[in-house]
């Protein structure tokens, strides 16, 4: 952001510098074209106007100084070549251009030199006339210079005041979506991690009861102990985003090991194939990826029951593809619920590809695609 305002800026100076300069320039030819007119044109009047008009290009840097320099070439023409009030057209311009910037003062000192200077160097009889007609020139230069000044000053107010109601809206908007995530959180801690807890607590003494008469402990009670103990701190992890809006760490394809292990200990025949490279990804393309694999496997086992699962994970130069596909059964409900969808916004605001159906054989089959795009881009997009 810092370095495409910093291009706008040197590309406004630019914009505003060659403006300039064409002002001048135009101002330049149309006082050469009076003197061609006029009683003749030496070397002498084409250096004092060239110069005179073409210093106007800089009155930003030093707008007093500049038009000072004008007024002093115009005077140095006036009195030289006595061309009439032509000479006067680069100190008006000069004159509205100072008033703008806010440098009345020195414009008007300026000015009133400029004016008696003119009615000394000019021939008996016509200089008071050429000087009353000057006046009111520089009047209008001043008053429109004013005006101008006055209107980029409004129109920059009109900005601010924008820019400030955006801004408020913005900050209103975060302050009613943290509202929302702690009201959330509230909800999630008070309902749900009662209820984990006590099916934690229950799954532990009945292991532990099993154990002491010394029977077997089924499979599928050890992996409710395991999988509400997962649960436990998922909810915790989603409580912590919820109230820091900060995503912790290890939620990733690092945890995949774990959750195969829990699938086979409750009964899911699942296998993983990856092919490439999966260190230093993106986070939010790890992220996803471990949530594609968690969800679609918790849909073969709601689905499909032991239905045999393949994950493969392959990781190329520019993606990340995340293929699920079991053998038999079906993997999505009769009604399309929030798993599936879930998959796809996940997908979708990494700029993926999701596709989820039947696959030929029979059972199901869900793949995403993940491009592997900077860390800084996802912010922007908002995914992660």
């Amino acid at each position: 952001m810092k370095r495409q305002e910093r291009v706008a800026g040197i590309a406004y100076r630019w914009s505003t510098a060659l403006r300039d300069l064409l002002i001048a320039a135009i101002v330049c030819v149309v006082v050469l074209l009076g003197a061609v007119a006029g009683p003749g044109l030496d070397l002498a009047s084409v250096l004092l106007i060239t110069v005179g008009s073409l210093l106007l290009a800089t009155h930003r840097r030093a707008p007093v100084a500049v038009l000072s320099l004008t007024a002093l070439c115009m005077l140095g023409y006036a009195a030289h070549a006595h061309p009439g009030t032509s000479a006067a057209f680069p100190v008006v311009a000069g004159v509205h251009a100072v008033v703008r910037q806010g440098h009345r003062a020195g414009a008007i000192g300026v000015g009133v030199l400029f004016l008696v200077g003119f009615f000394v160097t000019e021939p008996s009889g016509a200089g008071l006339e050429r000087t009353v007609l000057l006046h009111g020139w520089f009047i209008c230069a001043g008053v429109t210079g004013l005006i101008e000044k006055n209107w980029q000053a409004y129109l920059r107010q009109t900005e601010e005041r924008a820019a400030e109601a955006e801004r408020t809206r913005e900050e209103a908007a975060l302050r009613r979506a943290g509202e929302e995530r702690l009201r959330i959180a509230r909800e999630l801690h008070d309902s749900l991690t009662h209820s984990i807890s006590i099916i934690k607590l229950q799954a532990g003494v009945a292991v532990h009861l099993a154990r002491k008469r010394g029977e077997e402990v089924p499979d599928a009670l050890v992996a409710i102990q395991e999988a509400s103990g997962e649960a436990m701190r998922e909810l915790r992890a989603t409580l912590e985003v919820l109230r820091t809006d900060v995503v912790p760490q290890g939620t990733g394809l690092d945890r995949l090991d774990d959750l195969i292990e829990r699938a086979r200990t409750a009964g899911l025949p699942a296998t993983v194939t990856v092919t490439g490279e999966m260190r230093g990804l993106p986070g939010a393309v790890d992220r996803a990826a471990y949530r594609i694999v968690q969800e679609a496997l918790t849909n073969v086992a709601r689905h499909a029951g032991r239905a045999r699962t393949s994950v493969q994970l392959a990781c190329a130069e520019e993606q990340v593809t995340v293929r699920i596909e079991n053998e038999g059964g079906v993997v999505a409900p009769p009604v399309a619920g929030t798993g599936l969808l879930g998959m796809r916004e996940r997908v979708t605001a990494l700029g993926g590809l999701f596709t989820a159906g039947p696959r030929e054989g029979g059972g199901f089959v869900v793949n995403a695609e993940l491009p592997l795009v900077e860390e800084e881009l996802l912010e922007r997009r908002g995914a992660v």
